[in-house]
């Protein structure tokens, strides 16, 4: 090595007054030497360093990667730099919409663990063996992603996990009846499903997330009791979402068992034709029906009506058709292996995801459940050089104390510091992308008393609050 080298270096480490990098996941922190002062606090989350390249938000006209047919929530989704098409029904996910997943992740968590859910992760590469077994090798058809190893054997992409679960508690020989009701759930889990014709963006593509559950019970009747907490925590789930979801009954297609059940949320978009009744609760897929029925079977007076529907969770009654198969028993109470009753219960993920947007937002801007706003705060500080410039400073602060005062808002409020942009054009992106709350820090923040100006996608309400004022409202926003 040249000797120089070492000499050179020394004379760097020296000299360098350069601040050092924190380990934080948040490449926009800077540890500051303690010697050195600066006025101003610097946010961690800047709009500007956020990724959603601009040049992503164009829509395009390549119908091979956006599928053929087209939607609100696809087109807006890709306008934002949101998601962005890879190859036919498959997409990116940026990290906005990766951020709005893993809230929708937290909240099912937090309603499958309440009914007793315990959370695993199988594998979704999948041997064809099982699937012949349970005779869905043959019964999926096309739509089952087949594939070969090195050694010639025949293995699938998992659109499902009926057949691994199944295996698997079958492999336990020791479970006893007192451990049931056994729920057990994965929720961070692509599947797979070879569409013949991907479309609608995250609607329906051939990889998707989904939340699959699955419960091995005593007996028929605690079965059923195991089915209705289900179908009452996605209720909730939906509730918390603030989404109106309908459950209607319906067909078991090629997963099978006894009774069946989608979650569907009303949307023209909808694939699924449904007949509801207008004078009871009843409510079904059209499939289950014949469909020029008009009265309804339930309380037989009322009229049924037609509309579509986006099917958001699918949950099934299986009776004993798995478990059987894969002679998964456990112990009953006279010590004697009893095969266990089962149910499955689905909620497609991205799915949701997707249809919120469909169902919530305007032509041009997204409306996301509050709980699912990838970040729930972006403040606009005024335009550089302009007469209220000398508020910039105040909007720093600002962002820093809601994060420290709100311990809820840690992390979700975001600093538009694209200050060589006018206000109105950054309103107009913060618009597009559905922040629930944005906060314009114009003159009046400079006023004594100070006032902000303060927008709430959720209501269209325009709001001029305090600090304290401001604080008071923003301390009401649930985050999961």
């Amino acid at each position: 090595m040249n000797p120089i080298w070492p000499r050179v270096f020394q004379c760097f480490c020296r000299s360098s007054v350069l601040p050092r990098r924190s380990h934080s996941a948040s490449a926009e922190h800077v540890t500051v030497p303690a010697s050195t002062t600066f006025r101003h606090i610097k946010p961690t989350l800047l709009v500007s360093r956020l990724y959603q390249p601009s040049n992503l938000r164009d829509v395009g006209q390549d119908t091979r990667l956006q599928g053929e047919m087209y939607c609100k929530s696809q087109r807006l989704m890709q306008q934002a730099g949101l998601i962005h098409p890879s190859n036919p029904g498959c997409y990116y996910y940026l990290p906005a919409t990766v951020r709005s997943m893993e809230k929708l992740m937290r909240v099912i968590d937090q309603e499958m663990q309440g009914i007793g859910g315990q959370k695993l992760d199988m594998p979704s590469l999948c041997s064809a063996e099982l699937w012949k077994a349970s005779e869905r090798w043959d019964l999926m058809g096309k739509e089952l992603i087949r594939l070969k190893d090195r050694h010639g054997g025949d293995y699938c992409l998992a659109p499902t996990h009926e057949e691994a679960v199944t295996t698997l508690v079958a492999h336990q020989t020791t479970l006893s009846y007192r451990q049931l009701p056994l729920l057990l759930y994965q929720v961070i889990t692509r599947k797979f499903r070879d569409e013949p014709k991907p479309r609608f963006g995250l609607l329906r593509g051939r990889e998707f997330y989904m939340k699959d559950m699955y419960s091995f019970d005593v007996s028929e009747e605690a079965a059923y009791q195991t089915y209705e907490s289900v179908c009452q925590a996605y209720i909730r789930l939906f509730t918390r979402l603030g989404l109106r979801c309908v459950q209607v009954q319906a067909d078991t297609g090629n997963i099978g068992g006894e009774l069946s059940h989608e979650f569907q949320l009303p949307a023209d978009i909808g694939e699924d034709r449904l007949l509801l009744c207008g004078n009871c609760s009843f409510s079904a897929n059209v499939e289950t029906m014949s469909s020029d029925r008009t009265d309804c079977p339930q309380c037989r007076t009322g009229t049924l009506v037609e509309s579509k529907g986006i099917e958001v969770g699918h949950t099934f009654y299986l009776g004993k058709k798995y478990s059987h198969v894969f002679s998964a028993t456990f112990s009953n109470a006279q010590n004697k292996p009893s095969v266990a009753e089962m149910g499955c219960y689905g909620l497609g993920v991205t799915r949701i995801l997707a249809a919120a947007i469909e169902v919530m937002s305007t032509e041009e801007e997204i409306r996301w459940p509050g709980l699912l706003a990838p970040y729930q705060v972006c403040v606009v500080p005024p335009k550089k050089g302009s007469k209220e410039d000398k508020a910039t400073f105040i909007a720093e602060e600002l962002v820093h104390t809601l994060g420290e005062t709100l311990p809820g808002l840690k992390g979700e409020v975001v600093l538009d510091d694209r200050t060589q942009m006018t206000i109105g054009k950054r309103l107009k992106d913060a618009n597009r992308l559905g922040y629930p709350y944005v906060i314009v820090v114009g003159q009046g923040a400079v006023d004594d008393p100070p006032r902000f100006e303060v927008i709430c996608q959720q209501t269209d309400e325009k709001l001029f609050l305090s600090k304290d004022g401001l604080l008071d409202l923003l301390g009401r926003v649930e985050t999961v």
